[in-house]
């Protein structure tokens, strides 16, 4: 059985396919679009669904979109329509909500009705002519099966489907849905049971999209930003956001509104300097984000009986709120998927409906056949596909007898590599196939990294560590059984190994630690270890390939516009090694 996951409903569009229980493929668009988020400047094009992510799912698996089963979309208008319209009848516009406007306010605008209710016909025909092949053959009505799937449905299975629990209590905290912002659960291992969920306008998510905003940087996009800032700051805008974020039990809160220059003053432009009042009000609303959650988690830890949580959602890429809720104790251990915004949507979507459907008539609930233990589920070139490449553009290069050791040479004589191996990260994370890497000995790297991407310089840069060598470098080590994969939590860097590894370190003394086993990529985790054996330091620094506005590099002509348009010393791609001269 053969299901299509799909997410084009608001931003980050995506599809996952999923063979028989099992993930074959998941992909974002904009890695093949080039166009970040897949915002364009016409609004409606953002509802565009995935063609490319789609034709790469099918690519992967050796089909077409008539073999599909089953096509599930990660949107429901049927949610949100239910008590709005006469019965039966469908109208267009919708009206708004009496919500205050800006973004509390719950608009139906008619062209996204319009997208979400004839995405079938808009799959079956209206893909791109150069990717036609792979999408003829279907008619809106089939032979496929069509299923709208509410958006946080496809947020709490991209969860519970996906984590190494055989069962856990879920939540899953965005901006929104079609109606719900927040939602909790529980995975038995056979079913799953819907524990609450607190709806629009209160909205953790879309509080820290109006800061954001506030703030002059981009929401839906910059919202890491304002975390990295947190740490610079002082929580004296707190009591301000306690009144605003009230819990009430339950699972339950509400965001009052409020007028943002009444309370933290002026917003600032874009491009603005920084003052402390802004380092302020982010710390302000990390500070109450944490409590909020774990307060939610500590309910919800009660309300399921379950050790484990399970967590997706565009508020679950908050790291250092990950780590607080983590060393909180309320879950013996905490799993946040690592696409966990609306891109991991797809992937929710394609694997509720293909366990729903393996279920069907059954005795017994149909078992889970996989773990998301590595996120590399994207394309990859071969040796012969990019030395092709090498040659057609003239390039010099040479090919590497040992990956490993040759790349952790170069990494010691503090050269800055553009790193492309393997199958692309789903998800937002660079974790090893399409990074950059660099040394963390020497503190000034930071500044060269964020130079070199164009960043601001307050961003810091993220460490990567066998996962044998954790305890040795950042603590506590213990948690979540050693494991951080996925780059999702923040661990504090041990005081007598931070001055060997300063580049790594942010401003409070934590790191985003990714962690890394050789059997989910043994190139990564053997030149880690080469670098290790030549400078005593088993760490590196890991970012994304890209630069600054554009999505993280897919195939081999993206690594080399990137390469040559930003000062890195050398690519390393497949077996092969590209360098500047000096």
């Amino acid at each position: 059985m053969i299901t299509l996951g799909i997410n084009a409903a608001f931003h980050d569009s995506s599809a996952a396919l999923v063979v028989d229980g099992r993930v074959v493929a998941a992909a974002e668009d904009e890695r093949f679009t080039r166009i970040k988020h897949g915002k364009r400047p016409v609004p409606f094009t953002a509802w565009e669904l995935p063609f490319h992510a789609i034709d790469y799912c099918l690519q992967e698996a050796g089909v077409t979109l008539a073999d599909v089963d089953h096509v599930a979309y990660s949107y429901d208008p049927a949610r949100f329509i239910r008590d709005r319209l006469p019965e039966g009848r469908i109208e267009l516009p919708l009206e708004p909500s009496a919500h205050a406007a800006g973004p509390w306010e719950n608009v139906w605008d008619p062209l996204f009705a319009s997208y979400v209710l004839n995405a079938p016909r808009q799959l079956a025909s209206g893909a791109p002519h150069h990717l036609k092949a792979r999408f003829r053959g279907v008619q809106h009505d089939g032979p496929f099966q069509w299923h709208h799937v509410e958006h946080h449905q496809c947020h709490q299975a991209s969860a519970f489907l996906a984590a190494p629990y055989e069962r856990c209590a879920v939540m899953t905290l965005d901006g929104r849905g079609e109606e719900a912002t927040t939602t909790y659960g529980v995975w038995s291992g056979e079913r799953y049971e819907s524990l609450g969920e607190v709806t629009m306008p209160h909205s953790l998510g879309l509080l820290y999209e109006r800061i954001t905003s506030h703030l002059g940087f981009l929401h839906s996009s910059d919202e890491y930003k304002v975390m990295a800032l947190a740490a610079l700051g002082r929580p004296v805008y707190a009591d301000a956001f306690r009144e605003l974020v009230r819990p009430r039990g339950q699972g339950r809160y509400e965001v009052l509104p409020f007028d943002a220059p009444a309370l933290f003053g002026p917003p600032r432009q874009r491009g603005e300097p920084l003052e402390q009042r802004h380092f302020d009000i982010t710390a302000s609303l990390q500070t109450v984000l944490e409590e909020t959650v774990i307060e939610l988690a500590r309910w919800l830890r009660r309300a399921s009986g379950e050790r484990y949580l399970a967590m997706a959602g565009g508020v679950a890429l908050n790291c250092v709120m990950n780590a607080k809720l983590r060393d909180a104790g309320v879950f013996d251990g905490v799993w946040v998927q690592p696409a966990a915004g609306d891109a991991g949507t797809a992937l929710g979507a394609a694997l509720w409906i293909d366990w729903q459907q393996r279920s069907a008539g059954a005795a017994r609930p149909a078992p889970r056949e996989w773990v998301m233990e590595h996120a590399y589920w994207g394309p990859q070139f071969s040796d012969d596909e990019i030395e092709r490449l090498l040659r057609w553009a003239k390039l010099p290069y040479r090919r590497l007898d040992d990956v490993p050791r040759q790349t952790a040479q170069l990494l010691a004589a503090d050269r800055i590599v553009g790193w492309f191996q393997g199958r692309m990260e789903f998800g937002p994370r660079a974790l090893g196939a399409r990074s950059i890497l660099a040394s963390p000995l020497d503190g000034a790297m930071q500044a060269r990294l964020n130079e070199l991407k164009d960043r601001e310089d307050f961003r810091p840069v993220a460490p990567v560590v066998p996962e044998d060598d954790l305890a040795q470098w950042f603590m506590p080590a213990h948690a979540n059984h050693g494991q951080s994969p996925f780059m999702l939590f923040v661990y504090d860097v041990r005081p007598e190994q931070a001055s060997r590894i300063p580049a790594v370190c942010h401003a409070d003394r934590t790191a985003r630690v990714q962690t890394v086993r050789r059997d989910t990529h043994p190139c990564y985790y053997d030149t880690l270890k080469a670098f290790g054996a030549l400078t005593g330091v088993p760490v590196l620094v890991n970012t994304s390939f890209n630069v600054r506005g554009e999505p993280i590099v897919c195939t081999p002509r993206d690594a080399l516009n990137a390469f040559f348009s930003t000062p890195l010393d050398a690519l390393v791609i497949g077996s092969f090694l590209v360098e500047k001269r000096s």
